[in-house]
């Protein structure tokens, strides 16, 4: 029992923290004015691209624009120079907005941010119990399918604010697409023709020259044909118009002239407009929600890593990135923020732009920080339109169609299933619904899969590892393959018949590197069948090493009498001859001599 008890200590994740990992590598190899110089202009570039895409994406999840700035200011900086990987740039993230909007639409800004520090913990969790390697069994057609299904929500939803059309719209994909079919004739041709030109600026800009960052030219350009639009008579949605902010005793329309600034993440206005009452019942109704954003932002955060190290020729820590995304989702909510994790086009351009540590995401949220205290009054005159412009055109981006196609080409039909019904369930259901059946359909054909390559055959007769043959009276039992639920009671039901009449019974166990409870569960029924039989002798031979510690653990580490297990095959066979062969004659008693009765 000790010896279990011990055994399943061991078992367990063992907890650890290692904040900082990329940026203490990065200062152990030296780093000098070069070096930051270059993070600081990569920083710069990224903080421009970041700029309009942090409130672009604030919009998407149904929060005012200035929230995605904060998030990509404290969760930004506090990520890079908490995690694992030296070149990632984090932030809002168009994934999360498939997410984040339904939250904020049922349980306001308030629930949105606490559910986003609910959400940091569980990452931090995750990091502290070394996690974060098995995010990458996850299967790709897993991935993209939501991942496809996500950028299919997101274009869904700008479609309205790019066309102009006022009034509230459904968070459920069909009804919404019905809704905008509907209210098609009421399209504002205005915020239509800005959106349009904003997306031929952000699509062929970059074929003139990569040396300016698209979305800096295309709002810019928006920006001041507003204006000019303004003076004519002729009036484009912008973020002035749209949102209204207040701060102590001060407001304005726009974006706020003010750093993030500190607040309880409850103390936000829910879906009604009232402050948020912090209750038990509240935390447990956000705990899914909380769940679904710790799961996604894990995902992203890790996908974005391994990106980032194919590009730059680095190497990520995965679980000091949990911890960091953990800890700026549990602190951005305290300053104003949302839900943020690695951004893959962000750290892109990173690492384009020459960023080699994470001193360069960090300088891009000083620049995002400096464009609101600077740029605020400015920032107000971005139409929506256009804001909606740059999202469709990264749930393009996003929507990896190649990708897509090829797995329905050239994939097996299981896994273009699993594709489809994720790809379907993101749209018609949520994010955490289709990974949820996704992994679950992929985790079953994989175990289909792998229970039809464990074979298990009755050797009769020569085997080449065998070539003089076993005695009569030796059932030879072969197993190759893992020995776990699925296989097993395929690779035992043979033996249950075969073996009853043998008096010695060789399961050869060579080639099982891997026995689960199923398996072991099998081994002893057999094992029971075979011992009800007086005189039948079962050898387990060649027992790698995991299946060897199962078997010590259930107490099958052999009895000398009617169980042997030994670590070879060869040693296995050498036994089995021994005990097939027939036990020596015993003497026969003296015959007992009567005396004779004395009389």
């Amino acid at each position: 029992m000790k010896r279990r008890y011990q055994a399943a200590l061991k078992s367990l994740p063992k907890v650890s923290f290692r904040p900082a990992t990329a940026l203490r590598e990065v200062l152990k190899e030296g780093y000098g004015r070069r070096d930051l110089w270059r993070d600081v202009q990569a920083g710069v570039v990224v903080g421009i691209v970041a700029l309009p895409l942090a409130m672009a994406l604030a919009i998407g999840a149904g929060v005012p624009p200035q929230h995605g700035l904060y998030t990509a200011i404290v969760a930004g900086a506090a990520i890079a120079l908490l995690g694992g990987s030296r070149t990632q740039v984090s932030g809002p993230t168009a994934a999360f907005i498939a997410i984040l909007a339904p939250i904020s639409a049922k349980y306001g800004v308030g629930g949105l941010m606490l559910a986003t520090a609910m959400a940091g913990l569980i990452l931090i969790a995750m990091g502290a119990m070394r996690l974060g390697r098995l995010i990458q069994f996850i299967p790709h057609p897993v991935t993209t399918g939501f991942t496809t299904g996500i950028a299919v929500v997101i274009a869904t939803g700008q479609v309205d604010k790019l066309l102009g059309l006022t009034g509230k719209f459904s968070d459920e994909w069909t009804e919404r697409v019905w809704q905008l079919i509907e209210r098609a004739p009421q399209i504002h041709w205005a915020d239509l023709a800005m959106g349009g030109a904003t997306l031929a600026v952000l699509i062929f800009f970059p074929r003139v020259t990569k040396r300016v960052p698209a979305p800096l030219v295309a709002m810019a350009l928006a920006a001041v044909a507003a204006a000019v639009l303004e003076r004519f008579g002729i009036g484009v949605t912008t973020l002035a118009t749209k949102f209204e902010w207040h701060v102590g005793t001060a407001s304005g329309r726009g974006i706020p002239p003010f750093p993030p600034l500190p607040a309880w993440p409850w103390s936000f206005p829910d879906a009604d407009g009232h402050p948020l009452v912090l209750s038990a019942h509240v935390l447990g109704t956000l705990a899914s929600s909380a769940f679904a954003i710790a799961m996604l932002g894990a995902i992203e955060s890790l996908l974005s890593a391994v990106v980032s190290d194919g590009m730059a020729g680095t190497k990520h820590d995965p679980d000091g990135e949990l911890l960091a995304q953990g800890v700026g989702n549990l602190v951005a909510p305290f300053f104003g923020g949302i839900a943020a994790t690695g951004a893959i086009a962000r750290t892109a351009t990173n690492i384009r732009s020459g960023g080699k540590s994470p001193i360069s995401a960090a300088v891009h949220s000083l620049f995002v920080l400096a464009a609101v205290l600077v740029l605020a009054p400015l920032l107000g005159w971005l139409p929506m339109a256009s804001m909606a412009a740059l999202l469709l055109l990264v749930a393009w981006n996003m929507a990896e169609v190649k990708h897509f196609r090829h797995i329905l080409q050239v994939a097996p039909n299981s896994d273009v299933l699993v594709l489809l019904i994720c790809f379907g369930l993101t749209v018609m259901a949520d994010m955490v619904k289709s990974v949820s059946v996704g992994v679950m359909l992929a985790a079953l054909l994989f175990m289909r899969r792998m229970a039809e390559l464990t074979q298990a055959r009755l050797i009769d007769g020569e085997h080449h590892r065998v070539p003089a043959g076993l005695p009569k009276g030796v059932l030879f039992y072969e197993i190759a393959g893992p020995l776990f639920f699925g296989a097993a009671q395929k690779a035992m039901e043979a033996l249950h018949v075969v073996a009853k009449d043998n008096p010695v019974v060789l399961l050869d166990l060579s080639a099982v590197p891997a026995m689960d409870m199923t398996g072991l569960v099998a081994l002893e029924t057999v094992l029971s069948t075979l011992r009800a039989h007086k005189g039948t002798k079962v050898i387990f031979a060649g027992v790698q090493p995991q299946p060897l510690e199962v078997l010590d653990r259930a107490g099958l580490n052999g009895d000398e009498q009617t169980l042997f297990v030994r670590k070879t095959f060869d040693e296995g066979v050498v036994l089995a001859r021994q005990l097939a062969q027939p036990a020596p004659p015993t003497a026969a008693p003296a015959p007992k001599v009567e005396q004779p009765v004395a009389t």
